[in-house]
């Protein structure tokens, strides 16, 4: 199924889960998290602002990736080019331009640094870029693995994985997936993603619908309290169970929806160039980081909100603009 045969509600998560991640980096990335206080009633207004946030938003990688499970990948090497050409794109575009500038202004340019921008799955701080390549390279492996078990086989393998990775993983610090910043994190959420996708009817139950927009709202306003008395890296972790069940309920919520509309599939599909351009170091440690952590400590917290809100729609809708150029450009070139 490709995009354009798709309705256009997952779509529309595609856009809330980016924006999301834009919104995660924005607050605990660029602000920093508060310190467990051990005290909700003492807590300033600026610190719960932080978790709440933090709650509501850390769900983006883990939805991006469900909604990856429920179509399933389709490992080809024209997806693969595909998606390694954007990885380069941005980062050789922008070390490209860094570079002309720094020329331009008097500097040298350093091709070593250049020459290891065009190694993207390796030397990048993006950490889900090489670990997306790995769930694309096993996702053969995956859908055939779903196809040749049982509904019953199935959901018995999930819990386990899924157990395993709290209990392991998140709860007893497991290096292969502490805090679900892995290719094992990816590869739980794709799988919970088929299975929702092969065994439970989504579309147009509104009663379910309901009930998971409660579940994601009880469950972001637990993280954020659980954010009070444990620190940061324990209650944010992706593979934690609240953060894994808000999730779930965010994706189910939209999963049970059905309409379609161009431009929201027009606006979805810039949505991992949102990642790769404000998150790239040069973009992210020079510009986003330090003008969100200034637009902080200079607003009122009314003010930054405003600005906060702003910033994550402006810089997905720039991605927005970027990709189609980049788009534009690929099709001129092709002919």
């Amino acid at each position: 199924m490709t995009m354009k045969e798709r309705e256009s509600n997952l779509e529309a998560l595609r856009i809330v889960a980016m924006m999301a991640v834009i919104g995660v980096h924005l607050d605990g990335a660029a602000l920093d998290l508060p310190k467990p206080s051990m005290d909700i009633a003492a807590l300033p207004a600026r610190d719960w602002w932080r978790l709440i946030v933090e709650a509501f938003t850390i769900i983006g990688v883990n939805c991006f990736t469900l909604i990856s499970g429920y179509f399933g990948i389709r490992f080809t090497l024209k997806s693969f080019l595909r998606f390694a050409g954007q990885c380069v794109f941005y980062g050789v575009g922008i070390c490209t331009v860094v570079m002309l500038l720094r020329v331009a202004t008097g500097g040298v340019w350093q091709w070593s640094e250049w020459g290891e921008s065009w190694l993207v799955f390796t030397h990048t701080d993006l950490w889900y870029v090489p670990a997306y390549l790995g769930l694309f390279i096993l996702s053969p492996l995956l859908n055939a693995g779903v196809k040749g078990l049982t509904r019953r086989q199935f959901g018995l393998m999930l819990a386990a994985f899924v157990a395993m990775n709290v209990y392991a993983g998140w709860l007893q610090g497991g290096r292969f997936n502490a805090t679900g910043y892995t290719i094992v994190q990816l590869v739980m959420m794709y799988l919970i993603g088929r299975y929702l996708g092969e065994y439970v009817q989504l579309r147009g139950n509104k009663q379910l619908r309901y009930a998971a927009i409660s579940v994601y709202i009880v469950a972001s306003l637990l993280t954020a309290v659980m954010g009070v008395y444990a620190d940061s890296l324990t209650t944010f972790a992706y593979n934690q169970p609240l953060v894994i069940a808000s999730s779930v309920a965010l994706f189910v919520a939209f999963a049970t929806m059905q309409f379609r509309s161009k431009v929201v599939n027009w606006l979805a599909s810039g949505a991992f160039a949102a990642y790769l351009l404000h998150k790239n170091p040069y973009i992210w440690v020079q510009y986003v980081r330090p003008v969100t952590r200034q637009m902080w400590e200079d607003s009122s917290l009314l003010e930054f909100t405003a600005l906060y809100i702003a910033a994550t729609v402006a810089i997905y809708l720039a991605a927005v603009a970027i990709d189609q150029l980049r788009r534009i450009a690929k099709v001129k070139l092709s002919r």
